[in-house]
């Protein structure tokens, strides 16, 4: 089960689940399709092909899950917050996404990738020194908190500090020890934590704060860190969130780059979506699509989250159109 999940933050708006946030996880299914017939036009059949892009969300369906480093209170400083901060200006989704191929798809380790690319983009240069001592940085189950974590690592090392990475598991287990000072710094996302916390503090009922504006989203999410002791340092541009994917055959051949030129080509009965099977049910899904894009689909088949079956059903032409993250290696052009 994966530590984060893109999908879960459209859960706060319909049911506010705190554990929703961390816990849709790599769900799997049967396979089965659940047949939509009210969907009208031809709509647009999957074309099969390799190469993967994300639908640009133009109409801002999502919001604003970037990465950004969280801090225990007691040990935040200036020089350890500014090392943090290189690393995400140094982030970007397309240099995210060749992290996450490095590791999920070239086979690299965590750490191999992440000291690569430190070195390619000079991560360290004018680090100044902190006050130093002992610091552990948390990592969720997932390959990409891994190399963000590493990436960290690399960063407080210049600053002084001697760092170990330890994998902790799910938010429900990371943050409160991130409170608690047990370990003192990890990888977080913008929207997802925000909710994470304020759900936390004012109960599965709690209306939504977060935003599809990173700015707003960042303020809320420091308010809320600030009641439980955690400081957050400067947002990067690198986002994880939900995508949702063709292929690039299936994109030249219609036209469509955008979810508005998806929604207005391919509204229709030949229309496939893929994902998890609580898609069906999200706002920031298939729901979330159809409000906000006016997209019709002819059927929904049911996948997984983000993961081989979704992408499978993509590059096997089973489905036109697939929710993935935004930051995964499937994205990579190289």
């Amino acid at each position: 089960m994966r530590a984060r999940t893109r999908l879960a933050i459209g859960a706060i708006g319909a049911v506010a689940g705190a554990a929703l946030l961390t816990g849709c996880g790599d769900a799997g299914s049967s396979g089965t399709d659940a047949p939509k017939t009210s969907a009208s036009g031809a709509g647009c059949a999957p074309v099969a092909g390799q190469q993967l892009i994300a639908l640009q969300d133009d109409k801002k369906l999502q919001n604003s899950d970037n990465v950004i480093p969280a801090v225990n209170s007691k040990a935040a400083n200036p020089q350890l917050i500014a090392a943090l901060d290189k690393v995400s200006a140094a982030l970007d989704t397309p240099k995210l996404i060749q992290l996450n191929k490095a590791v999920n798809e070239d086979r690299k380790t965590a750490k191999v990738a992440a000291e690569e690319f430190a070195s390619a983009n000079n991560l360290t240069a004018g680090i100044a020194k902190g006050s130093g001592g002992d610091i552990t940085v948390g990592a969720g189950n997932f390959a990409e908190s891994q190399i963000l974590g590493e990436l960290y690592r690399i960063a407080l090392t210049a600053a002084g500090y001697q760092v170990k990475v330890q994998q902790i598991g799910n938010r429900e287990l990371y943050e409160p020890a991130l409170e608690k000072g047990e370990i003192q710094v990890v990888p977080e996302y913008a929207a997802t934590m925000a909710e994470f916390l304020n759900t936390k503090a004012n109960g599965k009922d709690a209306q939504p704060v977060s935003s599809p504006d990173i700015n707003t989203t960042v303020t809320v999410l420091k308010a809320e860190g600030d009641k439980a002791g955690i400081t957050f340092g400067a947002p990067a541009a690198a986002q994880d969130q939900n995508a949702f994917a063709v292929t690039q055959a299936f994109a030249d051949k219609h036209g469509v780059r955008t979810l508005s030129e998806f929604a207005a080509k391919c509204s229709g009965s030949a229309t496939v979506l893929g994902g998890p099977p609580e898609c069906e049910q999200r706002p920031f899904c298939k729901p979330g699509l159809e409000k906000t894009y006016g997209l019709s689909v002819g059927r929904f088949s049911s996948l997984d989250q983000g993961g081989p079956l979704t992408k499978s059903g993509l590059r096997d032409g089973s489905i036109s159109v697939g929710l993935i993250f935004s930051s995964d290696g499937a994205f990579a052009t190289s």
